[in-house]
């Protein structure tokens, strides 16, 4: 009689926790997350990136404007300086000096930004703004 009532309480009751189906629905869900998640978190880092180098390509106008006021031309200006450890890993700023009342600063991607939308950021001496890459210039800048 002792094991019949304790193969009813056995039938009766269903066991507590979670079926491996259920688990793997779990782990499932939270992997789709987790790669919408990153997706989202490379686009804004490859964003920022692209406005520090922005925001180095106007502190290197202004740098040169000051040299233009003292020289009174931009040929012989000092090779602007990388914009710090942050940038320098996934940018390179060059300058081409093509007269003496005209400049380009180039904000040229490496192989660690990889940036097809907005490709090399440019800026002259007349502050216009250009890009290389597919996208538009308002959006990269």
């Amino acid at each position: 009689m002792a094991i019949d009532r304790n193969m009813r309480h056995a039938r009766g009751s269903r066991a507590q926790g979670f079926t491996l189906i259920e688990l793997m629905m779990v782990v499932a869900i939270i992997a789709i997350l987790g790669t919408i998640a990153n997706a989202s978190y490379q686009h804004y880092i490859l964003k920022s990136r692209r406005s520090a180098a922005a925001a180095c390509l106007h502190e290197r106008a202004q740098f040169l404007e000051r040299y233009y006021t003292t020289h009174l031309t931009y040929e012989s200006a000092p090779e602007p300086a990388q914009c710090g450890p942050d940038l320098e890993a996934f940018y390179t700023i060059e300058l081409d000096v093509e007269g003496p009342k005209s400049y380009t600063l180039t904000a040229t991607p490496t192989d660690r930004q990889k940036d097809e939308k907005c490709g090399t950021l440019s800026l002259d001496a007349k502050g216009q703004e250009g890009i290389t890459g597919t996208g538009n210039v308002q959006a990269c800048w």
